[in-house]
Parts: structure tokens; sequence; C-alpha cells
């Protein structure tokens, strides 16, 4: 029971961000809350890099607090696996926007957008650079905006 009640109080820890998965509605909160759109194109149950960037830079306390203040986050998941499948209504959803911005097929893929669907910066891959010097790079997009 210890280990269970130990358990549930790390998960309710854990830093969470709340990702929307329609561009038409992070278009809108982006314009409402006068912030950029941070869209993460990701392979969850198969894709190495893309899981590494989630654990190791969106679910940072660090990445959560900055994207709270300054980013709408739009996430587009391709999983493969039968157990991970999307409801098709979301599926068209992230082909759509993968026909927009990620034409190529590249994953992880993380694109700033504006509130218009403007390509403010790209980042292709995993570059293991840490939290601190993402956020950077966000700011620096941001100031050349």
């Amino acid at each position: 029971m210890k280990l269970l009640l130990s358990f549930l109080l790390i998960i309710g820890l854990a830093p969470v961000s709340k990702w929307q998965t329609d561009l038409d509605v992070a278009k809108q909160n982006a314009k409402q809350e006068n912030k950029l759109i941070l869209v993460n194109f990701a392979g969850s149950d198969w894709c190495g890099p893309c899981i590494r960037l989630k654990e190791e830079v969106f679910d940072t306390q660090a990445f959560v607090d900055y994207a709270d203040k300054n980013l709408v986050l739009l996430r587009a998941d391709f999983p493969r696996l039968k157990k991970n499948k999307l409801p098709a209504d979301q599926v068209k959803k992230n082909e759509q926007l993968a026909d927009v911005y990620n034409k190529d097929g590249q994953f992880p893929l993380t694109v700033l957008i504006d509130a218009n669907g403007k390509v403010v910066k790209k980042w292709i891959g995993f570059q293991d650079q840490g939290v601190d010097k993402f956020i950077a790079e966000i700011n620096d997009a941001v100031k050349g905006k």
C-alpha cells in the first residue's frame, strides 16, 4: 500500500503541459493569449528521439513553466502500434497538419509558428542540447520574428 501511495504521489508531482491536438483550437488560443504555437510531430511508440525529446525537454519542469507562460503547445502524434491507434478524426487532423508543416515526414520535428500559421523556426530531430538551450532558441526566434 505504501508503494502504491508513493507511486501515485510521484505521478502527481510530475510536470505536465497541456498539449492541444487541433490546429484551429491552438490558433484560437494563441490569438487570445498573444502566444506562439509550438508544434511537435512525434512517433510516441516507435521513435526513440521523439521519446527522448518528450522526456528530456517537454516533460521537464523548466519547459512546462516556460510553455505555460509563453506558448500554446500542439502535438501531432503518429503511433504505429495497434494498441496506441488514434481515432480516425485525429489521424486525419495530424495528416493535414503534416501536409502543411512536415511534408518530408521527419521525426521528431518541432515547428514554432505564429497564430496565423506562419513558420518562425524549425527544429529537425532531437538536438540533445538540454531544455535551457531549447528555451533560449525559442526566445531568440521570438526576438527575430
